[in-house]
Formats: C-alpha cells, sequence, structure tokens
C-alpha cells in the first residue's frame, strides 16, 4: 500500500506492446501536432497581421487556436518522447502540471466557445446592439475572464485532486494524466471529497452548456423568422463552423466523463481522450478555414508570401 507522499512518478498507459506499433504511434503524433501547430499558427499570424480581420468574430478565434495549441502541446509531446523511448514514467511534478494544464487549456477553449456562440447570438438576434455590446474592450474583458476562470478553475481542482491520498498505485490507464485516472487511485475513504471534485469540475462545464444550447435555440428561431433563402443561407453558415466545432468536443468530452462506469474501458478512454484533446487542435483551423472566406484568402495570402495590410 502506498501513499501519495510516497509516489515519485506515474506510469502512463503504453500506447503498443511492439516497437513497430510504438514507432508507428510516434509517428502519427508527430503529424497530428505539426498539422495543429501549424494550423494554428496560420490562424494566429493571419488574425493578427490583417487589420480586416480585427473583429470579434476573429478575435475570439485567435484566442481559440492559442488554447488549441496549448491543449495540444501539454499531452503530445510526453506521449511521442514515451513511445520513441519506450517508457511509461511521468514524474509526480509532472503530472501535477500536466493536470493544470490540461484542465486549463480545455477549460478556456469551452469557455471561449461559450463566448462565440454569445457573438452569433448577437449578430444574428440583435444585430443593432452588435457594436455596443461587442465592443473591443468588451471582447478583451470577455477573453480575459476565459482565460481567468479557467486558471483559477484549474489550479483548484489540481490542487484539491492531489491532495487526496493515493492508495492504490501509480499506473494510469490514460496516456497523459487527467483528475478520473488519478481519482481511481485515491483511497476509498476519500468518497466524499472525490464526489465534491467530480460536481465542481461539472460545473463550469454545465453551465456553458446550458448557454449554449439556450443561445441556439434563439439564433434558429431567428434565422427561420429571416423572409429569403439566402438570407437564412448565410445566417446558418456563418453558424456551421462554431456548431461543428462545439458538438464535436462537447460530446466527447461528455460521453468520457459521464458514460456509466460499466462502459469504461482502457481502449474507449484512450479513444474517447484522443477526440476530445487530440483531434480538435488538428481539426478546428481546417474546420474554421474552409467555411470563412475571409479567413481563408488571409491565410493564403500570408503563405505565398503576398500578404498585405488593409
Amino acid at each position: 500500500m502506498s501513499n501519495s507522499s510516497s509516489i515519485r512518478h506515474f506510469l502512463l498507459l503504453a500506447l503498443a506492446d511492439t516497437r513497430r506499433r510504438q514507432l508507428l504511434h510516434f509517428c502519427l503524433l508527430l503529424g497530428i501536432s505539426l498539422a495543429a501547430l501549424l494550423g494554428n499558427g496560420l490562424i494566429i499570424s493571419a488574425v493578427a497581421c490583417g487589420h480586416h480581420l480585427h473583429t470579434p468574430m476573429f478575435f475570439f478565434l485567435l484566442n481559440l487556436a492559442l488554447s488549441d495549441l496549448g491543449s495540444i502541446c501539454t499531452t503530445v509531446p510526453k506521449a511521442m518522447y514515451n513511445s520513441l523511448w519506450d517508457t511509461r514514467n511521468i514524474s509526480y511534478k509532472g503530472c501535477a502540471a500536466q493536470v493544470f494544464l490540461i484542465i486549463f487549456f480545455l477549460g478556456t477553449e469551452l469557455a471561449l466557445l461559450t463566448i462565440m456562440c454569445y457573438d452569433r447570438y448577437v449578430s444574428i438576434c440583435k444585430p443593432l446592439h452588435y457594436p455596443a455590446l461587442l465592443g473591443s474592450r468588451a471582447c478583451a474583458h470577455m477573453a480575459a475572464a476565459a482565460w481567468a476562470s479557467a486558471f483559477l478553475n484549474a489550479l483548484l481542482l489540481m490542487a484539491n485532486t492531489f491532495s487526496l491520498p493515493l492508495c492504490h498505485g501509480n499506473a494510469l490507464d490514460q496516456f497523459f494524466c487527467e483528475i478520473p485516472q488519478i481519482l481511481k487511485l485515491s483511497c476509498s475513504q476519500s468518497k466524499l471529497r472525490k464526489l465534491g471534485l467530480i460536481v465542481c469540475s461539472s460545473c463550469l462545464g454545465l453551465g456553458c452548456f446550458i448557454f449554449i444550447v439556450f443561445s441556439y435555440v434563439q439564433i434558429f428561431r431567428a434565422v427561420l423568422r429571416i423572409p429569403s433563402e439566402q438570407g437564412q443561407h448565410k445566417a446558418f453558415s456563418t453558424c456551421l463552423p462554431h456548431l461543428a466545432v462545439i458538438s464535436m468536443f462537447l460530446s466527447t468530452i461528455l460521453f468520457a466523463h459521464l458514460k456509466p462506469p460499466s462502459m469504461s474501458s482502457p481502449s474507449l478512454d484512450l479513444a474517447l481522450s484522443v477526440l476530445y484533446s487530440v483531434v480538435p487542435p488538428a481539426l478546428n483551423p481546417l474546420i474554421y478555414s474552409l467555411r470563412k472566406q475571409e479567413l481563408k484568402a488571409a491565410v493564403w495570402r500570408l503563405m505565398t508570401g503576398c500578404f498585405q495590410d488593409h
């Protein structure tokens, strides 16, 4: 029997059991991380350099790209290192840092997606009030609130998680450190504190989810009242990228953490964690750039070296 004070490292889940598969996983993770770095880096550069993209929607998209970069840089490098060097170790402090950072960046992403939903709601349902409600100062305050609330939430959850006594070894059934896996190692007498952690972590997500659902109900009602079919199509097209991103992100993360214990298995948990922590940072830039012509044109000019500020 061990406790948290005697644990110096954790053992992460091995992605493969043969050397060939380990190298294959390394190459796949390398490709995904390079795609995420390139895609999000281009969006950040295009929005930062293009004055015509200095609008609330693209400002929040820039922040989303930053959170995506942070998210994938928190989990993938260590998994790549372990696959390349055939190891499973992560230090106690490294695990704590990983828990804090992944909650921080995923929480920021959820908060930003909620704010972007508000942006779409105001632009479609209250277009005359858009400049007043989403001015540059208001946007900066909302973005700062998203980062600050995610930081405080991550700090609280990380501190409470690693204050729990651990009595069931140090092996985690996941390729990165996450709270549900660490809670499995905690002592049975900590059930009340574990329940408190789950409730605390669910509050922010549930609040954002309810706000997003309510906003999109209002958005769809407003769009269906638009008399012209062309106007409806234009309004829907501005919402589709955001709706696609948030559906993929929320559906996987909610199912991963709210599914019944009977459905839990290492392979399913691994697949779901990849879907909400690794895939979105690589796909989000593609989804947004394909649907938003201004962004696509700005990225293309940036890539061809012909980008000019207007």
